[in-house]
């Protein structure tokens, strides 16, 4: 009983992440509501009655793609700090922010989490989304580069809040430029500059 409990749970996870992996490329690729559940069905090699099964409708799956895209853009994130082996706090939330810029440019981050996102989700619902995972991040390197002293204390969650917004923004510049290869070195040089400029004198 206990084997086939388990086994019916692995199954159903796999059909879960085959319909988010299918449904982030597509809504990566096309937008969101140029997508309907039926592509996504077929294209994650599924029926439609076990997408309903894992997801309410296409917010709901929407949700669990931005939920996942978010995880992966920490992931990344996390692994730039780990191989730069920055020597103290700050250094390490500069490298962060320049890994979330560059995660941020991918066509597929782009579209999902910051132009469909805000309006399917709402901004409410976009926003806690990002607290737990983007935002919470840089509210943990900002509170470390604090406790070394090395940015003044303050409240952290606003100056994330900050951080996060320019690094959306600069993600927008970058994207709709006409020369990306000369503004993406001016704009990570703009937030370099602007996370070194927290440091205490």
């Amino acid at each position: 009983m206990n084997t086939d409990r388990r086994t019916q749970a692995e199954r159903s996870a796999t059909t879960r992440a085959a319909v988010v992996r299918a449904a982030r490329d597509l809504f990566g690729r096309h937008g969101y509501g140029a997508v309907s559940t039926v592509a996504v069905a077929a294209a994650a090699g599924v029926s439609r009655g076990a997408l309903y099964h894992q997801f309410a409708d296409k917010r709901d799956l929407f949700e669990a793609v931005f939920e996942d895209l978010e995880r992966g853009v920490v992931a990344a994130i996390e692994e730039a700090v780990d191989r730069a082996q920055a020597p103290d706090p700050l250094a390490g939330l500069i490298v962060g922010c320049l890994a979330c810029l560059q995660a941020s440019t991918a066509p597929d981050v782009r579209r999902i989490a910051l132009l469909d996102a805000p309006a399917v989700l709402g901004w409410r619902r976009w926003r806690d989304i990002q607290l737990r995972h983007t935002i919470a991040l840089v509210e943990d390197a900002l509170s470390a580069a604090i406790a070394a002293n090395q940015v003044r204390p303050q409240p952290v969650r606003p100056l994330a809040l900050v951080i996060v917004g320019a690094l959306d923004e600069a993600a927008q510049i970058i994207a709709h430029s006409e020369s990306a290869d000369a503004d993406t070195a001016a704009i990570r040089g703009v937030v370099e500059q602007l996370v070194s400029g927290l440091a205490v004198d």
